[in-house]
């Protein structure tokens, strides 16, 4: 069931969700789905897992990319530019919610009242639809290379469990 709900997301929930074949799980999540040119260029950089560059190759109808009128300059510059531009189009677009992983970036994202997902979310709220496995995505996560403490696995099965009984 799509949602009319729009996001802009940062590269690394894109990055990690394609190469687990759960990018589809988007817009049954959201609807839109917004990038910014920033993104856009780190996905299809010769770095990115080739799997990645070839579903960019050929976006799907619900990905759109858009650039922010400004870059917020209170951004802090350490802050990568898929980064600052995805939080500025959040903010100028007025988005339901930013997709970013990254710890500086979550912070900041907040700091600005934005509400915050990313790839863990999008696999708890998938498994809560019944559209993936919960452990089976948290174990394919960590397979990949995503990062993640034990403390924070501990609380998204907390939360997985306590939401799946209600």
């Amino acid at each position: 069931m799509e949602r009319d709900l729009l996001v802009v997301a940062d590269t690394s929930p894109l990055n990690y969700l394609v190469r687990l074949g759960y990018s589809e799980l988007l817009p049954d999540l959201y609807g839109r789905v917004l990038i910014p040119p920033a993104v856009l260029r780190e996905l299809t950089h010769t770095s990115a897992p080739a799997e990645v560059r070839s579903w960019i190759a050929y976006p799907p109808s619900w990905l759109e990319v858009t650039a922010a009128a400004l870059i917020d300059p209170t951004l802090p510059p350490k802050l990568g530019l898929g980064e600052r531009e995805a939080i500025s189009l959040a903010l100028e677009r007025r988005a339901d919610a930013i997709l970013i992983d990254d710890a500086l970036g979550r912070s900041e994202a907040k700091a600005r009242a934005l509400p915050v997902n990313g790839t863990l979310f999008v696999i708890l709220e998938s498994a809560l639809r019944g559209r993936v496995n919960f452990e089976d995505g948290i174990r394919q996560l960590r397979q990949i290379g995503f990062r993640f403490s034990l403390a924070v696995e501990e609380d998204m099965r907390w939360r997985f469990l306590k939401r799946k009984t209600q």
